[in-house]
């Protein structure tokens, strides 16, 4: 589906304030950005983009945890190639974007506003689920969908205190009235056993009760994985590029190559006249030709011929 292009400038009438953009977004984004500013990072722009083409805009490559410049910059250009899909004419100033100050921003959303109204069917959308539950970073938004569990504390049930006789057999422990009323289990009788009376205490054990922080650790390694794999994923193609900028200078290497041999080959001929060689004579110095105080490897120096390609 083709967008409806729009056209806005500073003095378009109807254009709204800064706190009636950011409750848009917040409304029908379910985020809570607090200023223009948090615009900065693109994520926004590109789920609106999914929410008017759908799959146009592929939502697991935007980066919603991002906080550094050139993870906005990713964002910016998935961005741009979404509108060269969708046949949109506004070329995005992502190098004053990503800045993140006001007024670019600023004059950046009112545009996008319009096209947005342009192009919005009335579908629709559940936006918190199509992100997977992610929050914006730079405005203090969750990373991801999952909550950590909070453990609950748990009470260890009293245990009954067992009294043992001095022939190992349990038995109950006398209460207090038995004590005062028999006058054979008196308090002398206790103090004289020592022994005995400790060994009817049992100790329980406290249960370990995990922490608050242990839970903050586990959010912050999960978050921590999710960054390793943003940069895996950036290396990658970062590879893909320096392999693709390799075959294009072989490539070329090679037709230079082919050059040079032609070259050399009328040169060789004696039967060629003058006028002949002198192109290929001025081809050959271009081809040869140095920049200031570049120095040929040692090899050339001495002679030694070239490799063949």
């Amino acid at each position: 589906m083709a967008a409806v292009n729009v056209f806005s400038t500073s003095m378009t009438t109807g254009n709204l304030s800064r706190q009636e953009l950011v409750a848009w977004v917040n409304d029908s984004l379910e985020l809570n950005i607090s200023k223009i500013e948090h615009l900065c990072t693109g994520a926004v722009y590109c789920q609106f983009m999914n929410m008017l083409f759908g799959n146009k805009m592929h939502m697991k490559k935007v980066k919603w945890g991002s906080k550094l410049e050139h993870e906005y910059i990713a964002n910016f250009k998935l961005l741009q190639d979404c509108f060269l899909k969708t046949g949109v004419d506004k070329v995005v100033p992502i190098e004053k974007l990503v800045k993140g100050r006001f007024q670019d921003n600023f004059e950046f959303v009112q545009w996008f506003k319009k096209f947005f109204d342009a192009n919005y069917q009335g579908q629709d959308y559940d936006a918190k689920y199509m992100r997977g539950g992610a929050g914006l970073a730079v405005s203090g938004g969750a990373k991801s969908q999952f909550k950590p569990r909070v453990e609950t504390k748990r009470t260890a049930a009293p245990i009954k205190p067992v009294k043992h006789d001095s022939t190992g057999s349990s038995g109950a422990k006398p209460s207090v009235s038995d004590i005062e009323t028999n006058g054979h289990n008196s308090e002398s009788d206790i103090t004289e056993n020592p022994r005995s009376s400790a060994s009817s205490r049992t100790t329980v054990a406290p249960q370990r009760i995990p922490s608050a922080s242990s839970a903050a650790t586990n959010q912050e390694l999960s978050a921590l994985r999710l960054e390793l794999e943003e940069q895996k994923e950036q290396n990658r193609e970062f590879q893909s590029s320096v392999e693709a900028l390799e075959k294009e200078r072989d490539f070329y290497f090679g037709k230079l190559r082919d050059i040079e041999m032609i070259c050399q080959e009328v040169e060789q001929q004696e039967e060629m006249g003058e006028d002949v060689k002198l192109p290929f004579n001025k081809i050959t110095t271009v081809l040869y030709a140095t920049e200031e105080g570049f120095e040929a490897p040692e090899d050339d120096l001495d002679g030694n011929p070239e490799d063949e390609y």
